[in-house]
């Protein structure tokens, strides 16, 4: 039993997001063992978004402050308040943002593929048309 020794919060880059992202890593797979699961605790800032993307084995996100929206391909946005979890399967291309006006938190859970260069497949950056919030 140690307690880990974890990279600082880290700004994620532009070509991945728009807008100001943090990440700070709660768990992480360790030497020597067949763990796949990686914890993150991710900040938005207000209307900060990822690009499309989708996860090998799908992905948890647990919404900790703030309002989350997660949109698909097919044009649905989802607002996911604090306390809720949002799943989104392996392979779903899809993105995430802080709505407009406020900060938002989540705790993101993945786990890694077989082949870790495609735990992650990044795409194209959202197109400001294509962000917007839940349609009423």
């Amino acid at each position: 039993m140690y307690i880990l020794n974890l990279p600082p919060t880290s700004k994620n880059p532009p070509e991945l997001f728009t807008g100001d992202v943090w990440a700070d890593f709660l768990a992480v797979p360790q030497p020597g063992t067949d763990q796949r699961a990686t914890v993150a605790k991710v900040r938005f800032a207000p209307g900060a978004r990822t690009a499309w993307h989708s996860h090998a084995r799908g992905q948890f996100l647990h919404v900790t402050d703030g309002v989350a929206w997660f949109g698909t391909r097919d044009g649905t946005v989802v607002e996911v308040r604090p306390g809720q979890t949002l799943y989104t399967p392996p392979g779903v291309e899809h993105w995430h943002a802080a709505a407009d006006g406020c900060f938002m938190e989540h705790i993101a859970l993945m786990e890694a593929g077989d082949d870790p260069a495609a735990n992650v497949t990044w795409l194209e950056h959202v197109a400001d048309a294509d962000f917007h919030g839940p349609q009423a």
